[in-house]
């Protein structure tokens, strides 16, 4: 017995295509005005905070981008079992950059505490 097929329609898969893209524009002109204004505050942060603050713009840029694609992978899914496919690699690598991004912002924090003991140290 053939297991039965669900097919989205071509229709359905353009409009939430077009979706994805008009809120992929949206978004890039959100994170265009919050980093304008992240940058106009980082000028009177301690270097450390700088980098800190920079990863975790970066990271969260990098997040909501994988977002994106992943959604307009799914707008072009053909069948369920495609759509099961893309989510199941997508939670596997976001997973993986998780964790690296993890990482890297705890070395980022621990550098920057280390360097503002370091300082305050200097000045007693």
């Amino acid at each position: 017995m053939a297991e039965p097929s669900f097919e989205v329609p071509a229709q359905v898969r353009e409009f939430m295509e077009k979706s994805v893209e008009q809120a992929r524009s949206a978004f890039e002109t959100f994170a265009g005005a919050a980093h304008a204004a992240v940058s106009s505050v980082e000028q009177v942060l301690p270097a450390g905070a700088k980098e800190v603050s920079g990863k975790v713009f970066a990271h969260s840029q990098a997040n909501i981008e994988a977002t994106f694609d992943f959604a307009k992978k799914l707008a072009n899914a053909k069948d369920a079992q495609e759509f099961m496919q893309l989510h199941s690699d997508f939670v596997k690598a976001k997973i993986e950059t998780i964790q690296n991004q993890a990482k890297e912002l705890g070395d980022a924090v621990q550098k920057a505490v280390s360097g503002t003991i370091g300082k305050s140290s200097e000045l007693s």
